[in-house]
């Protein structure tokens, strides 16, 4: 028995009846099992290993180029791993799954965070930043191969979020743990970039949940465990979902939608509207890659996936450089 197998056996063991056992796992193209990792850990290293995990440091959460101490969205995807690890260690389920789909929720989001996101759905008729995120670990990594992940992992990715809930438990606690993070450390962003102080948050918010960052964080993570233990679903109380739902509303009107925020929604907007156009009028001006795929997704599919996949720094750097002119070419008649 090599030790995968081993690992395989101690999670009939230990694990909850309800939990997804990497033993049972299936990939869409059968591979030779590695001797040392399960399936799902061997996921999890895929994820984190692919360059559309490394462009998330250069991804907004939700200040635009904001500094140093900001999330982005790399941090972000590590906070929501870490959050669901608890979790799925406090239900005994299977953290190694957990941690696989919170990595890879948010690979396929666009630059400019969710204000990139409305830009390409305005542009394209429809964009969703979770089916994005399974295109990507499912056609466009690895030069068009994929990951071949198995399809709990995808499946737990593609409905971290919209109507559809994952099929296993371990994608459910992806799904409420990453609203527990954005929440939870947008907030603390928002603190920081002083559009925020601590006396905005909602009485019943601050009365059940706590100030701080770290405490919101334990107040709904223990509240889901709570709730979960023993259960066939991932659940919340009735009443920390209500105040969570009084949150988001708080943080959708005072940040995410916010005036002070507009002007740098409206950039983003301009900048992702000018290179797409300016893509699907000069094609052959993308990379050699990028051009060799629209033989098989089209066009204006593959202008979607170069654009959806720029960095929020290389996004500006490429709209400077096609509709910027030099500086030291320009003149300046000061007479």
């Amino acid at each position: 028995m090599n030790i995968r197998e081993q690992t395989e056996a101690k999670e009939y063991e230990l694990l909850s009846p309800y939990a997804a056992k990497s033993k049972e796992a299936r990939r869409k193209f059968p591979m030779v099992e590695c001797d040392f990792r399960t399936k799902f850990q061997r996921d999890r290293d895929r994820i984190l290993h692919s360059k559309c995990f490394r462009r998330l440091k250069h991804k907004t959460q939700v200040y635009i180029v904001a500094g140093d101490h900001y999330r982005t969205r790399m941090t972000h995807s590590l906070e929501v791993a870490q959050i669901s690890r608890t979790i799925a260690r406090g239900l005994r389920l299977n953290e190694d799954l957990t941690e696989a789909i919170a990595l890879g929720h948010d690979v396929g989001h666009t630059p400019f965070g969710h204000a990139g996101e409305a830009a390409m759905e305005k542009l394209v008729g429809h964009f969703a930043h979770n089916e994005q995120s399974l295109r990507t670990v499912e056609f466009l990594e690895n030069n068009g191969q994929g990951l071949n992940l198995t399809f709990e992992t995808k499946d737990g990715i593609l409905n971290h979020t919209g109507k559809n809930l994952p099929k296993t438990l371990e994608g459910r606690i992806v799904r409420t743990a990453d609203r527990i993070a954005y929440l939870s450390h947008d907030y603390d962003d928002s603190l920081r970039a002083g559009l925020l102080n601590a006396n905005d948050l909602p009485k019943e918010v601050a009365d059940n949940f706590g100030i701080k960052t770290s405490k919101m964080i334990t107040a709904m993570v223990s509240d889901m465990i709570t709730a979960s233990t023993g259960k066939e679903d991932i659940l919340l109380s009735p009443k920390v979902k209500r105040i969570m739902g009084i949150f988001r509303e708080f943080m959708f009107e005072r940040v995410y939608h916010s005036d002070t925020l507009a002007h740098e929604r409206e950039q983003a907007v301009f900048v992702l509207k000018a290179l797409f156009e300016y893509y699907m009028e000069n094609f052959s001006l993308l990379p050699q890659e990028f051009i060799r795929r629209a033989e098989k997704f089209g066009q204006k599919q593959t202008v979607v996936d170069y654009v959806a996949g720029l960095t929020d720094s290389y996004a500006v750097a490429l709209f400077s450089q096609i509709f910027m002119p030099p500086v030291n070419s320009l003149t300046v008649n000061l007479h």
